[in-house]
């Protein structure tokens, strides 16, 4: 609100296709049928309001997700599970974005999976550097949320 107090909005829509998914899933797990592991994505990022909102679209649309508030924390969080994909700020403090996906392509076991980076920081040079560290797609916020699952989906191989 313009002075400030928080409203709950609530989307219908939203509402309704959840119901229809709990029913689903509850009828999957009654004929006999376990749905598949749902894919992890990591969403690093030192805005907690950013970690927040993507991680709530994300588990909306059936990933399971991992947080970290910058690249040294998410380094720790790699050393016990790898997700299948990841989405990285650029400025970031103790290790920024470009720090992060160096150590994520140096490790051998973590050099193949997909990074996604989602940054304010659009200029040609910020894309290329990206883009020279092995980045698989660059994304300027705001984003589109269109856009960024339909990203994450083609790396995850969903």
């Amino acid at each position: 609100m313009p002075d400030g107090a928080i409203v709950l909005i609530v989307n219908p829509v939203q509402l309704a296709q959840r119901g229809k998914t709990v029913a689903r899933t509850t009828s999957e797990v009654s004929a006999g049928t376990v749905p598949a592991a749902a894919p992890v994505v990591m969403v690093v990022d030192d805005s907690i309001t950013v970690r927040k909102v993507t991680s709530r679209l994300l588990e909306r649309e059936g990933y399971r997700v991992l947080t970290a508030r910058d690249g040294v924390d998410a380094l720790e969080q790699l050393k016990k599970e790898r997700p299948a994909v990841m989405l990285i700020d650029i400025e970031m403090p103790r290790m920024d974005g470009f720090d992060l996906t160096r150590n994520v392509r140096g490790d051998p076991r973590t050099m193949e999976i997909p990074i996604i980076v989602i940054s304010s920081r659009t200029a040609p040079k910020h894309r290329s550097r990206a883009s020279e560290l092995g980045v698989n797609a660059y994304l300027g916020k705001p984003y589109e949320e269109a856009e960024l699952l339909k990203q994450i989906a083609a790396l995850a191989r969903v």
